[in-house]
């Protein structure tokens, strides 16, 4: 496992964010959130594809108002995203888990002063969110669209939050380039001990922002950066989970479920392997088990790879077989191979979580 860089641990509802806790993973809403039926829809959603806090936008008094209903009937901490008016931040703070502000659009220090009265007095934490496209004025004309803009008013904030005596706090330090927010998040790290939640903002479409979150993200995680993240997808909800649970699995910070290893498509392959992974990917999904699994195509890279597997197939002409620990229990017709292979890492899998 990935050496994190310590981190002050805090709590938004009741997930821990930052110290030893597992980094969590976040999303938002993309309902009006004055919607309560179909804003609540959404964040079951959520929950049921693993997500650990949501947030949702409030723009004007009507959403602000419908956060106590909406509380009431889900179980995800609740994040209030507040940008503009201050007043949404105070009226959100009687119901909410955490408050998320923008520095550079909340206007003058006293509506912030007001702000972190409110989180004071229910212990809610907040999060600084700077982002690239509004910083301050006086850090935009200083540094221009750089990161060290980004850094200079991550500081200035923190420090003004501590001057008040406030220290409950998470930051993000997002933008839609990929460099510069990688950039941004390296550089602020060894300043402070605040808990940081990553992002790369805009991302775009699934593709491109699986790309995107994948670089990003997936470097500052090797670098022992990050304590809660999401991955800003436009399009399902669902999508920016199931992304954001790969990237942390394959980074090596998380181990969870299985790690499918399988051959690319070249002429040496033997087998329909496009649809035998694709089989086993439907198949298994459900596994929760941190267990390297292996579907090889043909005699080059199959038995290497297949014995350094939990559990494998190594397919030859025809016939193939299934190894467990680096052992041949079955030597099958190809189309018997998978019922096989599920069979055996479902037995493997039921013994580690048992174990």
């Amino acid at each position: 496992m990935i050496k994190r860089y310590p981190t002050k641990k805090i709590y938004v509802g009741d997930v821990a964010v930052g110290g030893d806790a597992p980094i969590s993973v976040q999303s938002m809403t993309y309902s009006d959130t004055r919607n309560v039926e179909a804003t609540v829809e959404q964040i079951n959603r959520l929950h049921f594809a693993g997500c650990d806090i949501v947030r949702v936008a409030v723009p004007d008094m009507e959403d602000a108002h419908a956060l106590k209903e909406i509380k009431s009937r889900i179980s995800l901490p609740l994040v209030a995203d507040i940008h503009f008016n201050y007043k949404l931040a105070l009226i959100a703070a009687q119901s909410v888990d955490c408050i998320r502000i923008n520095p550079g659009n909340i206007g003058e220090k006293w509506k912030v002063k007001e702000v972190v009265k409110a989180c004071k007095e229910r212990n809610l934490p907040i999060r600084i969110g700077v982002n690239a496209g509004s910083l301050e004025k006086e850090f935009d004309q200083k540094y221009g669209a750089t990161a060290e803009a980004m850094v200079a008013s991550a500081e200035y904030n923190i420090k003004f939050l501590e001057d008040l005596g406030f220290e409950d706090i998470k930051i993000s330090l997002k933008a839609s380039d990929v460099k510069r927010t990688v950039d941004a998040y390296r550089m602020l790290r060894p300043k402070n001990d605040y808990p940081f939640h990553l992002g790369v903002t805009e991302a775009g479409t699934l593709y491109h922002a699986t790309i995107k979150s994948a670089i990003g993200l997936g470097a500052l995680l090797l670098d022992g950066i990050g304590d809660t993240m999401r991955v800003s997808i436009t399009g399902e909800l669902e999508e920016e989970i199931k992304v954001a649970r790969a990237i942390l699995k394959d980074s090596g910070v998380a181990n969870d479920g299985l790690n499918i290893i399988s051959c690319p498509t070249c002429g040496r392959i033997e087998a329909d392997l496009v649809s035998a992974v694709a089989e086993i990917e439907r198949r298994t999904k459900h596994i929760k088990a941190p267990l390297d699994v292996s579907v090889m195509g043909c005699v080059v890279n199959a038995i290497g790879e297949a014995k350094h597997a939990d559990v494998a197939i190594a397919y030859g002409k025809g016939k193939g077989l299934v190894m467990v620990k680096g052992e041949v229990v079955a030597n099958l017709d190809e189309d018997k191979l998978v019922d096989r292979f599920v069979s055996e890492v479902e037995k493997m899998a039921n013994e580690v979580q048992n174990d």
